[in-house]
């Protein structure tokens, strides 16, 4: 039973690999397009062409139940609320600060999952996590005073870590589709809203990319980082508990420094191996530890 179990959340685990190998290489291209693009633009217009584009593709498999529609609206006001206050702590904090303590949902996540579901955590998930959160540590760790945007920063971790949680919860395996799109289009929605605050946008529009460099950065993020990522991890995550995925999802910064070594021109440094051998003992003991309580799918 035990190795069944486990034949059946690796490709869970595979599914949220990949999701994070994306979202690392985004990093270095959002670096560069932010300086021709308002932030808040650039995330509008990212989430309003994954929505459209998920939605054709998905067809009929979009029709859903008034309850899966709810937890759609639920997760994507989450998940587009931890954006806003990650983008507006990034404004007020180092990057590698930020990076470190939205990072902090690892921990996060099986705190909320005991404390709000009861969850039994096992003590090798608490190893990895402690590992993970090491690892994260020394990747972007470099000095810390507490401040406005490190207060918005923990807020959205703790949001991001409520996310994942209430997907673990909500997500089904015959509403996957569905539930990515509504998340998609709250997000948007959210977006679009705090593009048009005063001082948030160039002009009185949403400012769109003005070259084909960039509309294929935007397309990019937006098809491939915004709805792909989206439907792997609402699959992956109606298969693995909320504190094993919230540990894998920790090599995403693993894979933002080995891109940016790879395309970015950046060095090898001693700080990327050490945090990143910590994070992948920490998947490791993830996948090889004992299984927890499978996830509760609501009616």
């Amino acid at each position: 039973m035990l190795e069944k179990s486990r034949r059946t959340e690796l490709p869970a685990f595979l599914a949220l690999l990949g999701m994070t190998a994306v979202w690392g290489s985004t990093f270095f291209l959002i670096k560069d397009i932010v300086t021709r693009i308002p932030v808040a633009d650039l995330l509008a217009t990212r989430f309003a062409i994954a929505t459209l584009a998920l939605a054709l593709i998905a067809g009929k498999r979009l029709r859903m139940s008034a309850q899966a529609a709810g937890r759609g609206l639920v997760l994507g006001l989450l998940y587009g609320l931890a954006q806003l206050l990650q983008t507006a702590g990034l404004a007020h904090t180092a990057a590698s600060v930020s990076g470190f303590l939205t990072g902090l949902y690892v921990v996060a996540t099986p705190l909320l999952a005991a404390l709000i579901f009861k969850s039994k955590i096992s003590s090798t998930a608490w190893l990895a996590t402690i590992l993970a959160t090491i690892g994260l540590a020394v990747l972007s760790f470099r000095g810390l005073s507490i401040g406005y945007g490190e207060l918005l920063t923990c807020c959205a971790a703790v949001i991001y870590a409520g996310h994942i949680v209430a997907l673990g919860r909500l997500s089904e395996p015959n509403t996957v589709v569905g539930l990515s799109v509504v998340q998609l289009l709250v997000i948007t929605v959210i977006c679009a809203l705090s593009a048009a605050l005063p001082g948030q946008s160039s002009g009185p529009g949403i400012q769109l990319p003005d070259s084909a460099r960039d509309w294929l950065i935007v397309l990019y993020l937006a098809l491939i980082a915004g709805a792909l990522t989206m439907v792997l991890q609402t699959w992956a995550q109606a298969r693995v508990e909320p504190s094993q995925a919230a540990v894998v999802m920790a090599m995403e910064p693993v894979w933002a420094a080995a891109f940016a070594v790879a395309l970015g021109g950046e060095n090898v440094t001693v700080r990327m191996i050490i945090g990143g051998l910590a994070i992948i003992a920490a998947i490791y003991l993830v996948e090889r530890g004992p299984r927890g309580e499978p996830v509760r799918e609501l009616a």
